[in-house]
């Protein structure tokens, strides 16, 4: 899996380790609610499949626009949500980042592949725009599961990345498993 999943930090994990990764993680940010803007993110991705980062905006309302911070703010906070499930909030699209990023620290969504932008000659340029997915439409809802608590889980993945990261602190260590 591929996302930012270790102190904001994009990174891949392991098949072998994800089931650990999202019995620790996802105890710690449990699903957010379908009514907030989060959970209407995720609700979106669930329901369409992949999608660019660029389309599941344009999906869930958000949109350029010119407002000042304090109007950005009070969009964002009191009226997160419109008929449909879907956030009804103009010019937020740092915001809409930020909760993408969160919800990738949580394990509910990945990053699936890259898809380039096409010259007039069908070359791709630029940079990839990540196209998004839950691990459980991409692996099957087993790939997310495992058989220990939460805490056997970050035990695992500390004694794991002790043994790898020879020079990196308990604390260090403790930061990037989040």
């Amino acid at each position: 899996m591929y996302g930012k999943f270790f102190n904001k930090k994009a990174g891949f994990i392991s098949q072998e380790w994800w089931p650990d990764f999202c019995n620790y993680r996802r105890s710690k940010f449990p699903r957010p609610d379908d009514d907030s803007i989060e959970g209407a993110i995720l609700c979106t991705l669930q329901s369409t499949g992949s999608l660019t980062t660029r389309e599941l905006r344009a999906a869930c309302g958000f949109t350029e626009n010119r407002r000042t911070k304090q109007e950005q703010s009070e969009a964002c906070f009191n009226s997160a949500l419109q008929e449909g499930g879907r956030p009804k909030v103009k010019g937020m699209r740092s915001k809409f980042d930020g909760y993408l990023t969160r919800l990738e620290m949580a394990t509910y969504i990945v990053t699936e592949d890259f898809i380039y932008p096409r010259d007039k000659h069908n070359h791709e340029y630029g940079w990839g725009w990540s196209l998004l997915n839950t691990p459980e439409d991409l692996y099957g809802r087993e790939a997310c599961q495992c058989n220990r608590t939460p805490q056997e889980s970050y035990q695992r993945i500390f004694e794991h990345l002790k043994e790898i990261l020879l020079d990196a602190s308990d604390k260090q260590i403790i930061k990037l498993i989040g």
